[in-house]
């Protein structure tokens, strides 16, 4: 008895732990909505931004630990199985996701440097692709996607000015890279 009194007890701290993880990502994506300090990269997907995925993660996060905190402590079957369900969910749609990243890699590497060189083109006619850039070169410390050599009408002031800029290109390509080691460990291939 003890012992599950126990397993309730970590079951119901950690949930609240990412419950309040939760609410944290769920306030700074509202503070990019808000303040959209980053605006609109991909035009493609203008509903691809910061603020809409950070307070789309955090909410779900927010939901699925709740659901975690209540059936634990209150020892409820059907929120826990609620909590199970939706866990199942994300794990499913993780390993989908995954599996999709991995088979389709180089149109995924080729559709987003298509939209990242369409962004640049758009860069001095349009002002939510501009903060997007700046914001993202500024950051990173970056200049545009390949290099200075991707900007048509000379680098913009955000650029970096020292010699040794890390690339975007790269930095994307990398992260990707990564996912997909660590996804093909996970799936044992």
């Amino acid at each position: 008895m003890s012992t599950l009194k126990l397993l309730k007890y970590i079951l119901f701290v950690f949930n609240l732990l990412f419950w309040f993880c939760g609410c944290c990502i769920l306030g700074f994506g509202i503070y990019f909505l808000i303040h959209n300090s980053f605006g609109v990269l991909f035009h493609d997907l203008p509903f691809l931004t910061l603020g809409n995925v950070l307070v789309i993660v955090g909410s779900i996060i927010m939901v699925v630990a709740f659901l975690g905190c209540m059936g634990s402590i209150k020892e409820n079957k059907c929120l826990l199985m609620s909590f199970f369900v939706l866990l199942l969910i994300i794990l499913l749609a993780e390993v989908t996701l995954a599996i999709l990243l991995f088979v389709y890699e180089h149109k995924l590497n080729n559709y987003v440097l298509q939209g990242l060189n369409d962004s640049i083109q758009r860069y001095n006619s349009d002002n939510s692709t501009k903060v997007a850039w700046d914001s993202i070169q500024s950051i990173f410390h970056c200049c545009g996607i390949n290099g200075t050599s991707d900007w048509m009408s000379g680098p913009p002031a955000s650029c970096p000015q020292d010699p040794q800029v890390k690339v975007l290109g790269m930095s994307f390509s990398l992260t990707l890279n990564c996912q997909i080691d660590k996804t093909s460990q996970a799936l044992g291939l």
